[in-house]
């Protein structure tokens, strides 16, 4: 929200400049977000002054330019040709002078000495628009004759220049999206030491002028309405605002517009009630009726988009139709026009759920919809409307033709809040004193209805719509006394820990983001299982299963040895209530026993280990419009569990890839580093599908956490700089026997090239017609770059002649 400092001071009198105004505003919560010197017109008119075209003949080269001398009140008359048809001698006119400098938006142009078709040009004799003046471009700006030569233009037309703040309200602010609501919090931090006052605009002298235009008011919504009031102005002449209305618009970023619609707007600024103003010759019958409409009504807004209503948009209605969505946007035919003679001003209360909700549905995002969605002071209704109609008759003329229809059948209470001068205490960490807490809550209008030694009773106005409970008052106490005025302590405890580098549960918390982000759900399985789900295995031994001495069911009689078991009962709970497509996870431990189990057995005798567990079974995505269904896949898990890898730099060529030999899948791969497990995937074997009943494939993949994690605490991140040189790629098309593996060949490239071989990749592979029995044809992609100089020909092909005999040599490769 923008606010000029010199408007401000209608409210408030001050001694301080800008900048100290500012630090005070962010001190008391309403945090200032930029300061600048503006001026109502861009630029300021520097360097523009007011001039006679003396004389004006045709440019002999052109027959469209004509050639003039321009007198400035200076010694010497201004050559300057000017393309404008309507510049002739005699007039008086605003000319650019060289160094100028015209903005056109963000644009800016400087005025230079030039030559045009052989013509000196000394400046520039300007249209309304290309000043910031007005729009028209028909021809150059013709002053009144008696307007004088040499006069700056800045001072003929009156700019001026004023500082804005900008303040970057929170939600919970609206009290301060008004000039009024900042003076009153200035003045509460003022009053610290002097007593300083903010005054509104009286309208103690509104008066009805005559009943000639009566429109009665139905509130059919009062949940949605808790107040609506209104007033009419007849006779009104729809002009021009006066200058200084319009200034004070300008100044704060705002178009002006006509005479009614700036007055609205001017007071919605100054108190932060939103106003509306209605063309009371348009309110079909006579009456105003604020509801709700069917669902799908049609309703043509301000914008002139057509839009279609939702049953709980709530809508300002004459007998026959809408005439606008409340608090949000304006309709198209109940608008104040030129033509417009006779108003009814609207000043309501609405519900901000409801404000707040028709305006996302509608995309609509008005300086109304903003305040009424956050919450107006219900309090405030009358005051405004009484404000801006005495405006209106006194800009636009006309007479207030009806007494006020105030529409208000359950007025809102204060908020009752008790404080107590202890948690003042407690909560801000110093003793303000009694007096001058109930000073500060005073100066804040919240009034104190009752005082005992250990605390206050009290009312708060409506529209504080954040200060509600004891918290809330003691921070309006602290951020008026100021934040900076609370000491700080001259001694700090605290105890000091060190964190173990890389931290285990950051690394997991890591890993678990990347999942959830990836579309898995995070589980947790009972650790206790039941201990014949290894009766017969060979990896994972019923004598190694660590076993309850006094377990609650057979269910529950031992601990589990790995993740899946509990994994698979939760696919199968899933399946059994018709969700199938599941991407799970789970971090777990697991636990083994050595050797034969007695009460008196050593603890080393018992070990845990901390897994991580991936599980996919089902779709791979959820089908939709833009997805076919597809199921998910081995390559798809591995894809997940290679990424984990990645993201912890552990992906390298320095990793084996082998076949898996866990009984736990049909078909798998294993992953270590100097003979230490890392991650084992797969696809589960049916046998142990079948013991939990789940009929689909599932891929499961395990990763030995505590192996991972100690191999992640010894990398290292690098630094390099950027490649300076070009990489090339290369492609060969291998064929290979089956049992080959592309772990294999990638091993082999990078021991073969040691140099400039910086990725190697698989893009295709070929089974069937034209390829031998037992072989299968791989295409694979090599990137090349040498990082001292650009490769040529001769390096790449001898790299590529090395790779070649290397696949030939240890692989029985050829080539396609």
């Amino acid at each position: 929200m923008k606010i000029a400092y010199s408007w401000l001071k209608d409210y408030i009198q001050l001694d301080k400049t800008p900048e100290e105004i500012c630090d005070i505003l962010t001190q008391t919560g309403l945090e200032v977000g930029g300061l600048e010197e503006v001026e109502t017109v861009k630029g300021g008119l520097e360097g523009l002054v007011i001039g006679e075209v003396l004389t004006c003949e045709e440019h002999s080269n052109s027959d469209h330019l004509s050639v003039t001398t321009v007198n400035i009140g200076t010694s010497e008359a201004l050559p300057i040709v000017c393309g404008a048809p309507n510049v002739a001698a005699g007039q008086k006119v605003v000319v650019a002078t060289v160094g100028t400098t015209l903005y056109d938006g963000d644009q800016e142009f400087k005025i230079k000495k030039s030559k045009i078709r052989g013509e000196v040009s000394m400046g520039m004799i300007c249209a309304e628009d290309e000043i910031g003046l007005g729009t028209d471009h028909d021809g150059i700006m013709v002053l009144d004759e008696n307007a004088k030569v040499g006069t700056q233009a800045k001072d003929f037309f009156n700019i001026e220049s004023d500082w804005v703040i900008e303040i970057d309200l929170t939600p919970n602010r609206i009290d301060g999206a008004s000039l009024i609501g900042v003076a009153r919090d200035l003045a509460a931090f003022l009053s610290k030491t002097k007593k300083t006052t903010y005054t509104k605009p009286s309208v103690n002298d509104f008066k009805v002028d005559n009943h000639n235009l009566e429109i009665p008011v139905e509130v059919g919504t009062p949940e949605a309405c808790p107040r609506y009031a209104g007033v009419t102005i007849s006779g009104v002449e729809i002009k021009e605002s006066p200058e200084w209305l319009q200034n004070r618009l300008k100044m704060i970023g705002l178009a002006p517009i006509n005479n009614v619609v700036d007055i609205t707007n001017y007071v919605l600024f100054e108190t932060g009630q939103p106003l509306h103003a209605f063309d009371a010759d348009q309110i079909t019958g006579g009456k105003v009726v604020v509801k709700t409409l069917v669902a799908g009504t049609k309703f043509t807004t301000l914008d002139e988009e057509v839009r279609e209503l939702h049953e709980d948009d709530l809508m300002i209605c004459n007998t026959e139709e809408a005439m606008c969505i409340g608090g949000v946007f304006g309709g198209i035919k109940s608008g104040v026009k030129e033509t417009t003679r006779n108003i009814f001003l609207e000043s309501a209360c609405f519900d901000p759920v409801y404000i707040r909700k028709t305006a996302r549905r509608h995309g609509l995002n008005t300086d109304a919809s903003f305040r009424f969605e956050r919450g107006v002071d219900p309090n405030n209704t009358i005051y405004v409307l009484k404000r801006a109609a005495m405006l209106i008759k006194e800009i636009a003329g006309g007479s207030i033709s009806s007494e006020i229809v105030d529409i208000y059948p359950e007025p809102i209470e204060d908020f009752k809040v008790e404080v107590s001068y202890v948690n003042i205490t407690r909560l801000i960490g110093k003793e303000l004193g009694a007096e001058m807490i109930k000073n500060i809550l005073t100066s804040l209008e919240i009034k104190i209805d009752a005082e005992t030694e250990t605390g206050l009773s009290l009312s708060v106005p409506p529209y504080r719509v954040d200060v509600k409970r004891e918290a809330d008052v003691i921070e309006e106490i602290l951020r008026i006394y100021g934040y900076n005025n609370v000491e700080i302590p001259t001694q700090v405890n605290a105890s000091l820990q060190t964190a173990e580098k890389p931290s285990p549960d950051g690394v997991k918390n890591l890993v678990a983001e990347m999942l959830t982000t990836q579309g898995f759900n995070e589980i947790w399985s009972n650790s206790l299982t039941k201990a014949a789900h290894y009766e017969g295995l060979k990896d994972f031994k019923e004598e190694q299963t660590v076993m309850i001495l006094n377990p609650l069911s057979a269910d529950l009689n031992g601990m589990r040895q790995t993740l899946l078991f509990g994994g698979l009962e939760a696919i199968a709970y899933n399946a059994n209530r018709q969700s199938k497509n599941l991407k799970m996870y789970e971090f777990g431990n697991c636990y083994f026993y050595k050797g034969t189990q007695l009460k008196d057995q050593p603890a080393n005798n018992y070990w845990e280990e901390n897994h991580l567990g991936l599980f996919i079974t089902g779709n791979k995505e959820q089908e939709n419009w833009t997805t076919k269904e597809e199921e998910a896949s081995f390559y798809g898990l591995k894809s997940y569990a290679e990424k984990i890898l990645k993201r912890l730099g552990l992906l390298n060529h320095t990793i084996q890839v082998d076949e898996s030999e866990s009984e736990l899948f049909s078909d798998g791969l294993s992953y270590s580093y100097n003979n230490k497990v890392v991650l084992e995937l797969g696809i589960v074997a049916g046998s142990h599908l079948k013991k939990f009943d789940v009929d689909a494939p599932v891929y499961y993949a395990d990763f030995n956490w505590d192996n991972v994690f100690q191999l992640h605490k010894k990398h290292q991140i690098l630094f390099n700089e950027l490649p300076k040189f070009p990489a090339v790629r290369r492609d060969l098309a291998l064929l290979i026997d089956k049992k080959v593996q592309f772990n294999q060949i990638k091993e082999l490239a990078y021991k073969s090239e040691r140099q400039i071989l910086r990725d190697v990749d698989l893009f295709d592979v070929y089974e069937g017609k034209g390829v031998p029995e037992g072989k299968k044809s791989y295409a694979v992609s090599f990137i090349l770059r040498d990082d001292n100089k650009t490769l040529n020909d001769k390096q790449i092909d001898k790299s590529m002649k090395r790779l070649i005999m290397a696949f030939e040599r240890e692989l029985g490769a050829g080539l396609r």
